[in-house]
This record gives C-alpha cells, structure tokens and sequence, in this order.
C-alpha cells in the first residue's frame, strides 16, 4: 500500500492540495509565492473539478490540469522529467533532454509537454494549460 502523500509510480513525496473550498474557475488566482514552488517542484492547487498544478521548471512557471486524458488518472501524480531522443552522432546512444519540461501521468506514462500540453503518443488528447504570470512575488494562474 502507498503511505498517502506518495506518488503511486515514483514513492516520491507529492504535495497535495490544500484541505480547503475550491477556487472559482475563470479568473485569476494568486497560488503561491516564488519561494513556495521551488525550481523543479510543483504545487496541487484546488482550482475546479481536479485541481491545477503549478510547475517551475528552471524559473519559469507554467500550469495544467490535474487530468489525463488517458484514463482520467491523477497527472500531477507523475514525475516531470526530460525526454529521451536518439543521438544521431552516436549510433545506439540516446539522450535525455530538456529536463523536467515534461509530465508522465503515473498510470500508464503517456508524457505531455508542461509548455503546451501536447503529447506524442496521441496529439488530439493535449492536456489543459493555463496561463501563469509572475507579478513581485506571487505566482497568479488564469484558471
């Protein structure tokens, strides 16, 4: 049995969201301070039907649904990492790339781009991004 606070895939410590009311949708909400999500970690925020989750990857923040389309499996769950790509210098060699701009859903590890949304292994099922902006100290979402 997972201890709860554990990510099913990984056992790694997951943030879960706040134990208080949902934040309305369609409007923009101040989610954290810079401080409060660290460069390569996240934030659950309870915004709408699954929540948000708040990324910084490297300073820059971006936000998507709680949701994979896959199954409906809980996204931020999963761990943000890299992609794999074949070096083409190197015969047999593959390398990981653009670390932690990517999420993998832990039920079945279908991978989509935190910037975007889009995913490889079937585009027309892009996960929801939303807009994230920096204003002083606060992390605002438009959700």
């Amino acid at each position: 049995m997972i201890p709860e606070g554990r990510s099913e895939a990984t056992g790694e410590s997951v943030q879960q969201p706040e134990k208080r009311p949902r934040l309305a949708q369609g409007r923009e909400h101040v989610v954290a301070t810079v401080d409060e999500i660290p460069p390569g970690t996240h934030k659950l925020v309870p915004i709408g039907r699954h929540g948000v989750g708040v990324y910084n990857v490297n300073g820059t923040f971006y936000a998507i649904a709680n949701y994979c389309p896959h199954e409906g499996g809980p996204l931020c769950s999963g761990r943000a990492r890299g992609r794999t790509v074949v070096d083409e210098k190197v015969p047999g060699d593959a390398v990981m790339v653009r670390d932690k701009e990517y999420i993998y859903c832990p039920w079945h590890q279908w991978g989509f781009e935190l910037a975007t949304g889009t995913t490889a292994v079937k585009p027309e099922w892009s996960i929801r991004t939303y807009p994230v902006r920096v204003v002083g100290d606060d992390v605002l979402v438009m959700a």
